[in-house]
């Protein structure tokens, strides 16, 4: 399916949380005894059943999600899996199938085979190769690219993970996306809100939190030990810091001790434990500042305070009011001119309880307003912790199984009919399925950096390579390339193209 390109910036990158709660699996080695090749299927068509594991075999545990192996709620397809089409996870360590390496998927309308089997990748059988963006590399893409399979795309992460599908080339490389984004074609921006009701859990009493600020806690939170990150988060709390009292905890800008040696335990802290949270729950406000800017893309820094009713002071996202349960519940760090105007702000707020407590409002029965996030907390079609629902990788699955099925018979009758009949157009992602701006500085003007200013030299790099990257790539797809070795040979012929433009 012809398409542009894709790349990578930085060569090493930490995948987050999705893979310790869903995946964990490791490369496939020969087939094993009893095991069967997906090229020759097995005839034995399943029928219908409910959300069933695929053996007998309790669900498998990891981390706090508990991941048994979907199936999907049955359909009436009859064929054999020989006569399947064939979806190969690219990314082995998401294949959300437990324990074996190959399923029959049964989806709504209808069924596929579904493997993280690499030697299947050439098969004719296998139409579409699903990847995960954090781990997708332009010098590793599979090539040549077969003018039969699509390339689907699953990225729920940070676009710091791969700023090159945040680029033209490199998102257009893909024919399905599931990304935060609510233009992809399979969202997964609601990913980090369980339900409503986690919302509407009840806030520690205002008297409470005042009682905490009397015995010397800070109005204000920040917890981050992930530090020089794209959006540059912790220049502004530095700035915020010289107007207003913050207890900071975590490596980034430290001042204060966590009061526990469990608190201190970063396993505690990347979890809801119970006291962990009734620790957080303390605080007035919460500042909630995602590791990158891009439109949808709205993490656990964003719900988590809003499930405690500490008051997010947020910076991420720029369409996040579109979210909001109604239309006074979070604090926007860009609707203040500086860090001082802010500060001032929230000292306001802190000595005025009446005034706080509209934040709040939302918690009340009633409160969620919001009819754009209740409807599409209603059509949601998959669960977050929710075992009688599909998590969104078995969903993305089965969304990926139905096109694929309607493009194979497409084509089949395009062929039949001899040309009357016209073939189904490619699907191509937009550049709105990703598309995250440049970073730009936490606080102040780039043209104010020093020349040597680490956030600078990173980010700001790692930006501009992807785009090469993204455009080496498509330019061999384009000349069909089968070598990968020859990726950086692409590299060097764009660098000279673009010094001679300069």
């Amino acid at each position: 399916m012809g398409v542009p390109g894709s790349g990578q910036g930085r060569v090493s990158r930490p995948r987050c949380c999705l893979a310790a709660s869903l995946a964990l699996a490791v490369l496939a080695g020969p087939l094993a005894a009893g095991e069967w090749d997906p090229a020759e299927g097995r005839p034995e068509p399943r029928s219908p059943s409910p959300f069933q594991p695929s053996t007998g075999l309790p669900p498998v545990e990891f981390g706090a999600v508990v991941a048994a192996s979907y199936r999907g709620p049955g359909n009436g397809d009859t064929r054999l899996n020989r006569e399947l089409p064939i979806l190969l996870w690219w990314s082995p360590g998401l294949f959300p199938h437990f324990p074996g390496d190959t399923e029959r998927i049964d989806c709504a309308r209808h069924s596929c085979l579904v493997t993280r089997r690499r030697r299947v990748a050439r098969h004719q059988r296998t139409k579409a190769l699903i990847f995960y963006g954090t781990d997708f590399r332009a010098y590793e893409a599979p090539l040549p690219r077969l003018p039969h399979q699509t390339w689907a795309l699953f990225h729920e992460e940070s676009p710091m993970n791969n700023y090159l599908l945040s680029h033209r080339p490199g998102i257009s490389l893909f024919n399905y996306t599931a990304t935060f984004r609510r233009e992809s074609d399979y969202p997964l921006t609601l990913q980090w809100l369980p339900s409503l009701a986690y919302l509407r859990r009840a806030a520690l009493p205002l008297a409470e939190k005042e009682r905490w600020r009397k015995q010397g806690y800070a109005p204000v939170l920040y917890m981050q030990s992930h530090c020089d990150v794209p959006s540059d988060r912790d220049r502004y709390v530095r700035e915020l810091m010289k107007h207003i009292q913050v207890d900071s905890y975590g490596k980034c800008l430290n001042n204060r001790e966590l009061p526990s040696e469990r608190l201190r335990d970063t396993s505690t802290a990347t979890t809801e434990d119970s006291e962990f949270m009734t620790f957080i729950s303390r605080y007035k406000f919460h500042l909630a500042m995602e590791n990158a800017i891009c439109n949808d893309y709205m993490t656990e820094k964003l719900w988590r305070p809003m499930h405690l009713g500490a008051i997010p002071v947020y910076r991420g996202s720029p369409s996040v009011r579109d979210w909001m349960p109604d239309d006074l519940s979070i604090i926007l760090v860009d609707d203040f001119q500086s860090p001082q105007e802010l500060a001032q702000f929230l000292d306001f707020l802190d000595r005025n309880g009446e005034e706080y407590l509209k934040y709040l409002e939302y918690k009340k029965p009633g409160g969620i307003t919001n009819q754009f996030l209740l409807e599409n907390m209603e059509r949601r079609e998959w669960g977050v912790n929710d075992m009688t629902l599909p998590n969104y990788l078995n969903g993305f699955e089965c969304f990926i199984c139905d096109r694929e099925n309607i493009r194979v018979a497409g084509e089949r009758d395009h062929k039949k009919s001899h040309g009357k009949v016209p073939a189904p157009e490619p699907h191509i992602a937009q550049f709105t399925h990703m598309g995250c701006p440049i970073p730009a500085p936490g606080f102040g003007n780039i043209e104010d950096l020093f020349s040597g200013d680490s956030w600078k030299e990173m980010w700001l790099q790692d930006y501009w390579q992807s785009l090469d990257q993204g455009e080496a790539l498509t330019s061999m797809i384009h000349h069909n390339e089968s070598h990968q070795g020859r990726f950086w040979d692409y590299m060097h012929e764009i660098f000279l193209k673009r010094t001679r433009q300069q």
